[in-house]
């Protein structure tokens, strides 16, 4: 079966169909599949700014949250 017969034939399924938890599944599909990664909404600039704060991270260039609130009263 090709991919248009593929479609009416789950056309077909939904419109006959008067389940809303399959109607709900199948919403979610396409939110999922349409749903654009953050990441890929952000200027570069901002991906260098997260990426420096994971490598900060990574080498252990933190301090505790208590301790900058303090400094910061």
């Amino acid at each position: 079966m090709n991919i248009q017969a593929e479609k009416i034939q789950l056309a077909k399924m939904l419109l006959e169909t008067e389940n809303p938890k399959i109607i709900d599944s199948i919403k979610k599909i396409f939110k999922k599949e349409n749903a654009t990664d953050f990441w890929d909404d952000l200027m570069p600039e901002q991906r260098e700014e997260i990426e420096k704060a994971l490598m900060e991270i990574k080498n252990g260039e933190v301090i505790a949250y208590k301790t900058f609130i303090q400094k910061h009263r």
